[in-house]
């Protein structure tokens, strides 16, 4: 009899209409196309509207998700955002994205891990379905990180973009698909190296974020190949057996670090984040939505999802697709 697994049912991404380039970027703060592509890979990255807000991407994200899966909102019994901007301090934006999808019942709630909250989330539903607390998940990470950036620090408005990836989660039996595995990390000694300047706590407002670029760096080839690595020993798997490496987009040098220290060929790196930037939680599942709308992803892939974010949080997760 097969395990009962996490199966992957469809998958949706949404990003705004409005894409900034690093032309555009050059006009507001002292820097160059060049400069940033060099730094970072980013070429444009995509901007809310005035009054879109994070659920209004998230529902556009999950409602595609949901049409890949033949499902409707009334097959969902748990939906879990995963966000570093919420609409407000709360409600959670997932009871909103509820709302707006019309749904009565399950559970909805928030989940904070910043750019690793999309793999948390994963984990997490994983862990819920698994526990008995419902058959199908609706997992969806969403952010408007440009309503919380300083625009006149290019060491970190170039960087971030908006946008949102959803997944819709399945409990059953299908061979060996599903989530086979996840690795959860976080040492929230080093929150002074990532964080935002604000928060209702502290200073009753939202804060831009902030960032020590050099520490960042030095700390996430280590912290992503960790956590990869761990899973690779949960499900007895190597690099070898791995089709897919869908890394948070968060810079294209680290990216291409854990990939050469991991041993991943380049042709098996799923690379967004020269249009999209580094879009926090809704990195993972937006590179995950293109990869599979494309083709790339089929039936029987092994695909390994990882981000790292402030906290620092870092994580991994293996999945049979």
């Amino acid at each position: 009899m097969s395990e009962l697994r996490s199966i992957v049912r469809g998958v949706g991404g949404y990003l705004p209409e409005r894409v900034m380039t690093n032309d555009e970027m050059s006009k507001l703060v002292d820097t160059s196309d060049e400069w940033i592509q060099q730094r970072t890979g980013i070429k444009q990255r995509h901007i809310a509207a005035e009054g879109e807000l994070t659920s209004d991407l998230a529902v556009a994200a999950a409602k595609r998700a949901l049409e890949a899966a033949e499902l409707t909102i009334d097959g969902i019994d748990l939906v879990i955002v995963a966000t570093t901007t919420p609409d407000m301090t709360f409600p959670a934006t997932a009871a909103v994205v509820q709302q707006k999808l019309g749904m009565h019942h399950g559970a909805a709630f928030d989940l904070q891990a910043v750019c690793s909250g999309f793999v948390y989330a994963v984990a997490t539903a994983d862990s819920q379905l698994k526990n008995g607390l419902g058959k199908r998940a609706l997992v969806i990470g969403a952010e408007t990180s440009s309503r919380i950036l300083d625009w006149t620090d290019r060491t970190t408005c170039v960087l971030f973009g908006d946008g949102a990836g959803a997944m819709v989660l399945e409990l059953g039996e299908d061979g060996d698909r599903g989530v086979l595995a996840s690795s959860l990390r976080s040492d929230g000694h080093h929150w002074s190296k990532l964080y935002t300047d604000g928060g209702p706590s502290s200073t009753m407002s939202i804060g831009h974020i902030r960032m020590e670029g050099k520490e960042v760096f030095k700390h996430a080839v280590g912290n992503i190949t960790d956590v990869v690595r761990d899973v690779f020993d949960k499900t007895g798997t190597t690099v070898d057996d791995l089709d897919w490496f869908i890394p948070h987009q968060a810079n294209k040098r680290i990216i291409d670090g854990a990939g050469v220290k991991l041993g991943i060929p380049p042709e098996k790196v799923v690379l967004t984040v020269d249009h999209h930037a580094n879009t926090s939680a809704a990195s993972v599942p937006l590179a995950l939505s293109v990869a599979a709308e494309d083709g790339r992803i089929k039936k029987g892939d092994l695909v390994m999802l990882e981000a790292m974010g402030g906290g620092f949080t870092w994580g991994a997760s293996l999945i049979r697709w």
